[in-house]
């Protein structure tokens, strides 16, 4: 009797052990984790867990609706200022280039108002316009020199063909090679950049 007796509650135990194995089996801990993480991630964002009241979620729903409205205006408030500001420097952009030339034509009004004068003086003798024409022409080169624009040396200089441009040869054996010897036209230069070269003849070697 009493080995059937230690069988029995042999017996006993093992089943009690299986039905703990089928219950932790039918709850896993990991999903239970995971369950509890989603949760504490909803509340971090602000999102209230499944089950919550209707009137919080209506309180939230509103909030989040009021503040993607409060986005959306900014957002055509900053759209209708670049727009404005596109609109503006393009304006700006077009000005400068009609008018980019006014403070140059100012400075020439006075140098066209001389050669008028000069026109309609009469009785007065050929040495007398040719001066008048003389301090006209000065007063052209001044201007023309305040905006940067200078005459390029050409004769007796040293043959440069990025400011002299070569028309003529002379082989008369008179000039050294390689030198300028007449300019037929006179070129000029914008500051540093040359924007009409020298029309001119060069010496060349016998």
């Amino acid at each position: 009797m009493l080995v059937k007796d230690e069988k029995k509650e042999k017996d006993v135990q093992e089943i009690s052990d299986e039905g703990k194995e089928q219950s932790v089996m039918e709850k896993d801990p990991t999903t239970s984790a995971v369950e509890d993480n989603g949760h504490q991630e909803a509340e971090a964002e602000g999102v209230p867990a499944a089950g919550s009241d209707p009137a919080e979620l209506q309180r939230l729903l509103a909030e989040q609706t009021t503040r993607a409205q409060d986005y959306y205006d900014r957002l055509l408030r900053l759209q209708a200022d670049f727009e404005n500001f596109r609109r503006r420097t393009r304006q700006e952009k077009d000005d400068y280039y009609k008018y980019a030339s006014e403070q140059l034509v100012v400075a020439l009004l006075p140098v066209l108002d001389n050669f008028g004068l000069a026109l309609a003086a009469e009785g007065d003798s050929i040495e007398g316009f040719k001066a008048g024409v003389e301090m006209i022409y000065k007063q052209l080169l001044d201007v023309l020199a305040t905006e940067g624009v200078t005459p390029i040396q050409a004769v007796g200089e040293p043959f440069d063909p990025t400011r002299h441009e070569a028309v003529a040869q002379d082989d008369s054996g008179e000039h050294p090679a390689n030198t300028v010897v007449e300019e037929f036209r006179r070129g000029y230069s914008l500051r540093e950049k040359v924007i009409r070269p020298s029309m001119v003849k060069v010496a060349v070697a016998l």
